[in-house]
């Protein structure tokens, strides 16, 4: 049985879903908008396709009473890698990431033009995206795969040895910077055969356009999907949002900032649950749900809540279509000339919190890749012949048992 997730909260990082919200004093000043280029529209509209496409297979495969993804991180994360896939290694990667008819060089052009805008689309709001590739000291990287991930995703490179203990801190050091000490210790080990990793991190904190007062929050009851109660902090907040109701739930927009980015609140209505929400949950059905949005007087009244979500990625990547790239089949000589490199892991993590002043985020995504020709194969230590064995105290040395089993037996 799926567990409720105590909010469906949906961050949806792009100007083309950010509705306005306005309260009934005047607002000085109109929300800055992305430039929308033809291109840029594009990659907005594809990252919406493939985020709501993971999270189907990311909820569909957690047990987690919370869940939270970054579809932009993983999108920048992946859109590194893409840039080292060839053949149908790169079919698959247009087609799971929804870059239709745009050609590689339009999708890195892309990349950078949205990231540049959205990290200074609001002056109150601080965001940040950060990029890097590290790669197995002496492990040969064609030039041009580094530098267009340079130029495009603003990337930092570093070549250095993945059999330095000090490696594994050093990247989540990394990490950690960049998504201000709120994701830590997400790499938990290098396998021998790594080659390459590409991380992205994002990081956004903002305050609410209309703070919840402090002086009402208040603890009540929050009805669990089994029937039980659990007594939570209710926010409280009024004003003129952006709602939208229907048969299948009811929603609420609450702004940031000077309104460049929002949190939109879903609520399944009546019978429904959150399964049932996912279910629909596509583009066209986004589109039209928000298209009836209408901005009413309301009292949100909205749980304080924190907390963190990791998965491994590989699965639902894997049943979007990018099967081919975690494989022996797959096709990264963009990279590599000599190729059988494959990605092995797609780690992903998120934090955020959500109280009264607003909300802050983070999010990271790593990309390993490894040697195809060394995938993991454990070494065979069959004991089928007579044998030594010795137990002994580690600290000094000392042995303490020594035996042979020429025929071994058990009663």
């Amino acid at each position: 049985m799926k567990k409720y997730l105590i909010l469906s909260l949906i961050f949806i990082i792009s100007a083309g879903i950010f509705l306005a919200c306005e309260k009934s004093e005047p607002v000085k000043n109109e929300p800055r908008q992305i430039d929308l280029l033809k291109t840029t529209s594009e990659i907005i509209e594809a990252d919406k396709a493939f985020g709501f496409e993971l999270f189907h297979e990311v909820y569909n495969n957690s047990e987690e009473v919370n869940l939270m993804i970054s579809p932009l991180s993983v999108s920048y994360a992946l859109g590194m890698t893409y840039n080292g896939a060839a053949g149908t290694t790169l079919n698959a990667f247009e087609e799971v990431l929804h870059f239709n008819e745009l050609t590689n060089q339009e999708v890195n052009e892309t990349y950078k033009n949205l990231m540049e805008q959205l990290v200074t689309l609001d002056d109150n709001v601080e965001f940040s995206i950060a990029n890097s590739i590290w790669y197995k000291l002496g492990f040969e990287v064609l030039s041009e795969f580094i530098e267009t991930n340079q130029e495009y995703f603003d990337a930092a490179v570093e070549e250095i040895d993945f059999s330095d203990p000090q490696t594994l801190e050093t990247i989540n050091q990394w990490i950690e910077a960049r998504t201000n000490g709120k994701i830590k210790d997400m790499l938990d080990y290098i396998p021998t055969n790594t080659v390459m990793y590409l991380i992205n991190a994002i990081y956004f904190n903002a305050q609410w356009k209309y703070e919840f007062d402090k002086d009402k929050t208040h603890e009540d009851n929050f009805n669990l999907a089994d029937g039980s109660i659990h007594p939570t902090d209710f926010m409280m907040v009024n004003g003129n949002f952006n709602y939208t109701t229907n048969d299948d739930f009811k929603a609420v927009e609450l702004p940031y900032g000077d309104s460049a980015f929002s949190t939109v609140v879903m609520l399944p209505e009546g019978e429904n649950k959150v399964d049932d929400i996912i279910s629909k949950l596509d583009m066209e059905n986004w589109d039209a749900w928000f298209n009836n949005s209408v901005m009413e007087n309301v009292q949100v009244e909205l749980p304080k809540f924190r907390y963190e979500f990791k998965d491994l990625l590989n699965e639902p990547l894997i049943n979007l279509g990018l099967g081919i790239a975690f494989s022996g089949e797959a096709d990264f000589t963009r990279i590599n000339p000599l190729g059988s490199i494959f990605i092995s892991r797609v780690i992903h993590q998120t934090f955020i919190d959500v109280q009264e002043e607003g909300t802050e985020a983070a999010a990271a995504t790593i990309v390993e890749m490894r040697y195809e020709s060394v995938i993991d194969t454990p070494i065979t230590f069959r004991v089928d012949r007579p044998f030594l064995y010795f137990i002994k105290e580690n600290s000094t040395g000392a042995i303490i048992f020594i035996g042979k089993v020429g025929k071994p037996e058990y009663s």
